[in-house]
């Protein structure tokens, strides 16, 4: 198996720094745009900008960033945190959130909870499956410059007490913890307004080189050529995932004109 490119060195050695990012798009030093489809492996897939980054500002300015209890960053007394609350309302029960620094961490917590009824999450996930029935569910923010964190939401019926607490269970300080909660409001709105319609217009352009389910572009290409249409991609103002085994995002609100260049200068692989 071959190890993924290094996304962010070729995006440089072709186009130097990204100066800007807005929704589905990467702006570049040498002015040259880019139509993100890697997306922080998901992470943006709400798109680089919007609400989560005007929260975090403004409790940044609060000052109130230490490892003690803020409004934001702990239940403060309270039955549930706002970031219980916002994890509840996502998967629609009564929910506990807790959070780590890395997936296997948050999967351990998972299993030593209840190994028979543990899954990892995703939006518009293509796999038809009432949630509300899985005790615990790992998943990543949608938050595209928290790339460490991941969320266990663990039914609250399940918990022993509400002091529990895990091996690997990392803090978040306020201002991020307000994000993260913020992310996951924007993330229920979205999930309400995008659906198939918005994800197979793209369908004539796109199937000759990925299969999609959903949202999520799975490689037609074979893998050991998988490298190669990488940086052809990039050639053509796109970035894609650059690991085999992590699809590809359509990315929404873009028009059908970001892969001209890939139509006009298709890549060849069988």
């Amino acid at each position: 198996m071959s190890e993924p490119l290094n996304i962010s060195q070729e995006i440089f050695s072709r186009f130097g720094t990204v100066k800007r990012a807005r929704k589905c798009f990467l702006y570049t030093a040498k002015g040259v745009r880019l139509t993100d489809l890697y997306q922080e492996e998901g992470r943006a897939i709400l798109g680089w900008g919007g609400s989560v980054f005007t929260i975090f500002k403004n409790v940044l300015e609060r000052g109130a960033l230490g490892s003690y209890f803020t409004d934001f960053s702990s239940p403060c007394g309270r039955e549930k945190s706002p970031l219980d609350r916002a994890i509840s309302a996502l998967f629609g029960d009564e929910r506990k959130a807790f959070t780590f620094s890395g997936k296997q961490a948050a999967l351990e917590a998972a299993i030593s909870l209840s190994a028979e009824s543990t899954s990892v999450w995703r939006p518009w996930n293509p796999v038809s499956v009432d949630w509300r029935g899985v005790n615990c569910i790992v998943f990543a923010p949608s938050l595209p410059w928290a790339s460490d964190i991941f969320i266990l939401a663990v039914k609250s019926e399940i918990l022993s007490s509400e002091s529990h607490y895990f091996k690997g269970e990392s803090f978040l300080p306020s201002a991020l913890c307000a994000a993260v909660t913020r992310s996951i409001y924007d993330l229920i709105k979205a999930l309400q307004e995008r659906e198939e319609k918005h994800w197979f217009i793209y369908d004539q352009i796109i199937t000759k080189y990925w299969e999609r389910k959903g949202p999520y572009l799975f490689p037609k290409v074979p893998e050991e050529k998988y490298a190669d249409f990488v940086r052809h991609c990039l050639d053509c103002a796109m970035v894609i995932s650059p690991d085999y085994h992590q699809p590809s995002i359509v990315p929404f609100g873009s028009d059908k004109g970001v892969f001209s260049k890939l139509q006009k200068n298709p890549f060849i692989y069988d």
